[in-house]
């Protein structure tokens, strides 16, 4: 199970064995149901997840909810606002699928920037990822048409088409149900 956050975590930087021993001290395991939050809105987000298996949707909710990202294995869930500056979330975390995870609160994860020799390394680059995701995706809220905003979630999720519900993608791509299936049937023709 922490191969898998080693495998991550060696993506970003290099980690000697007496590194890793660390960094397994340091993540704890922790398992959610399907329909269940991560994180509920008014909330503090208090730990990172590093998603083993399951699926997470991000949302909004208002009227209605506004799904804006999905969560799936191999990733780190965490509305990093919350985290970061200690204040209840605006936005929710939702498990869509029943989901297990390795977690890290505030305090462990500064350790692990203090004890890990590119600990901090990874952090910034861990953040900068995170900020050239958000830009291109207010981006493309504002210049994309609903049926370039689908094909680039299939892009980015291709294996998870059939693990979401239709409503959650379309809220993801800002149409109603509807509007999805009709923007399917276009594709389907072509």
């Amino acid at each position: 199970m922490k191969q898998a956050l080693f495998e991550q975590i060696t993506k970003f930087i290099k980690i000697t064995e007496q590194e890793k021993t660390l960094i397994d001290s340091l993540f704890y395991f922790k398992s959610w149901d399907k329909g269940e939050y991560f994180l509920a809105q008014g909330t503090v987000c208090k730990e990172i997840g590093f998603l083993i298996k399951g699926l997470v949707v991000y949302f909004i909710e208002e009227k209605e909810s506004h799904a804006y990202n999905f969560g799936k294995e191999g990733d780190f869930v965490c509305n990093y606002e919350s985290f970061l500056t200690k204040t209840p979330s605006s936005k929710s975390i939702k498990c869509v699928e029943n989901i297990e995870m390795l977690c890290i609160s505030y305090d462990r994860l500064q350790q692990l920037y203090d004890k890990i020799g590119q600990g901090e390394k990874m952090g910034r680059i861990i953040s900068e990822q995170l900020f050239l995701e958000a830009i291109a995706d207010i981006t493309s809220f504002y210049v994309d048409t609903p049926e370039q905003r689908y094909l680039k979630f299939l892009e980015c999720y291709p294996d998870l088409n059939q693990r979401i519900p239709q409503y959650l993608i379309a809220s993801y791509i800002k149409v109603k149900p509807q509007s999805l299936s009709r923007i399917r049937k276009r594709m389907l023709k072509k």
